[in-house]
């Protein structure tokens, strides 16, 4: 295989920052993942960060939207989501109780992906979670 070569294929999409495109980013997941083992953790997985993107950044005001990426190869699907920032504190990962009633999403996602990345930039932030294809029995690799 040529050096520049990838057997990755990557799809973008951008979103206006209304909560009715959180199903349109959920749709557009699942129709490139149609057929996929994955596709219902990434249409859960994108469904949640684009929310998060609407509810807690800039991507939710007026003229705001929200970036996805969807990355597949055989070994990994990548979800990124990129929000417009505004939120004065980079997303985190917690995990709370079942009573909470806020906080609990991005603990969620950690749970279902296999690896998840907060990247900060001066324009927004961007998730990735990441879902590996070849994966033991039980649950996350070694």
């Amino acid at each position: 295989m040529h050096e520049y070569m990838s057997t990755a294929w990557v799809w973008g999409l951008t979103c206006p920052g209304f909560p009715e495109e959180v199903s349109r980013a959920r749709r557009w997941t699942r129709d490139i993942l149609c057929g996929s083992p994955l596709a219902e953790d990434a249409e859960l997985i994108v469904s949640e960060l684009s929310a998060n993107a609407i509810l807690h950044t800039a991507s939710g005001r007026e003229s705001g939207s929200f970036h996805l990426a969807l990355a597949v190869s055989s070994q990994v699907v990548a979800l990124s989501v990129t929000d417009d920032g505004g939120a004065g504190t980079a997303p985190k990962i917690a995990h709370r109780d079942q009573e909470a009633e806020h906080g609990r999403g991005l603990g969620m996602v950690s749970a279902i992906a296999h690896r998840v990345v907060v990247h900060d930039s001066d324009d927004g932030h961007t998730v990735t979670a990441e879902l590996f294809t070849d994966t033991h029995p039980g649950g996350h690799p070694c």
